[in-house]
C-alpha cells in the first residue's frame, strides 16, 4: 500500500508558507502561473517542495524585494540557468542596497542627535547616502574615471539646499515616469516625450556627462542609460519596476529617433 509520506528534504506547502512568511495562496498562484512548480504533488493533492524548489523560491522572493513584478521575474529566471551565479548576483545587489540604507540610517541618526543636542549640522553628514557614489563602479566602467571624478566634484561642491533640490527633482521625474507608464500612455506620445526631454535636459548640466558641446549628451550615451535602466533592478525600481523601466527605455528610444534619426 502506497504511503503519502514526503521524503525528509521535502516541505509541504503549509511548511513553506510558514518558513518564508508568505501564504499558501501565493504559492498556489506561483504554481498556476508556472513561476514555481512544486517538486511533486501527493495523492492527497498536497504540494511538496524539495531543495531545488526552495532555492528557486528564494530567488523569487529576493527579486520581489528588489521591486520586480512577476512577469519580469519569470523572464529573469528563464534566462538564468546557473542558480549559484544568479544568487551571487542577488547577494551583491542586496549588499549594495544594505550599504546605502546603512548610510541613510547613520545620516538621519546624526541629524536627530545634532538637532537634539543643538549642535551645528554638516551637509556632508545630512545627505550621505543620497548621492550617486553607490554607482561609482558602474560609472567608471562605462564612461571612465574622469567622468565620475567630474560629477563627484560637482556634487561635493553643491550646497545643502542645491543637493536637496536636485534629489527632489530626480525623485519627481521618476514618479512622473512611473505614473505615465502606469496609465498605459504611448511611449512615443506627447506626455512620455516631454518626460524624455526632461531626462535629456537634466543630463546637460551635470559635469562628467559625455557631451557634444552645447548639444548635450550623445545618442550612444543617452541610449546606454535607457538600456541600463532596464538591465539593473536598482534603476528599474525608480520607475515602478521592470515594466516601468521598459516604458522609460521605449520613450527614450523614440526621443533619440526623433532627435538623431
Amino acid at each position: 500500500m502506497a504511503h503519502d509520506t514526503p521524503p525528509l528534504a521535502d516541505r509541504s506547502i503549509n511548511d513553506v508558507a510558514r518558513i518564508t512568511g508568505t501564504t499558501s495562496r501565493t504559492l498556489r498562484h506561483y504554481d498556476d502561473t508556472g513561476l514555481l512548480k512544486p517538486s511533486r504533488v501527493g495523492t492527497n493533492g498536497y504540494r511538496y517542495y524539495d531543495a531545488d524548489a526552495l532555492a528557486r523560491l528564494q530567488r523569487i522572493l529576493l527579486l520581489r524585494e528588489l521591486g520586480l513584478g512577476l512577469p519580469a521575474i519569470a523572464e529573469i529566471l528563464a534566462g538564468q540557468r546557473d542558480d549559484t551565479a544568479a544568487l551571487r548576483e542577488h547577494v551583491r545587489l542586496l549588499e549594495s542596497e544594505k550599504q546605502r540604507i546603512d548610510r541613510l540610517i547613520a545620516s538621519v541618526s546624526t541629524t536627530i542627535h545634532k538637532l537634539t543636542e543643538g549642535e551645528p549640522l554638516m551637509a556632508e553628514e545630512m545627505f550621505d547616502g543620497f548621492d550617486h557614489t553607490a554607482h561609482k563602479d558602474e560609472v567608471e566602467q562605462r564612461w571612465g574615471s574622469d567622468s565620475y571624478a567630474a560629477s563627484d566634484n560637482w556634487w561635493k561642491g553643491m550646497g545643502a539646499a542645491d543637493r536637496a533640490a536636485f534629489v527632489a527633482t530626480q525623485k519627481q521625474l521618476a514618479a512622473d515616469w512611473a505614473a505615465t507608464a502606469e496609465r498605459g500612455d504611448d511611449p512615443a506620445g506627447a506626455a512620455a516625450q516631454a518626460l524624455a526631454q526632461r531626462q535629456f535636459d537634466g543630463l546637460v548640466g551635470i559635469p562628467g556627462t559625455p557631451s557634444e558641446g552645447k548639444l548635450g549628451p550623445p545618442r550612444e550615451y543617452y541610449l546606454g542609460l535607457a538600456d541600463m535602466y532596464v538591465a539593473d533592478p536598482r534603476f528599474a525600481r525608480n520607475y515602478g519596476g521592470q515594466a516601468g523601466a521598459e516604458f522609460v527605455r521605449a520613450a527614450m528610444v523614440a526621443f533619440a529617433t526623433e532627435r538623431w534619426g
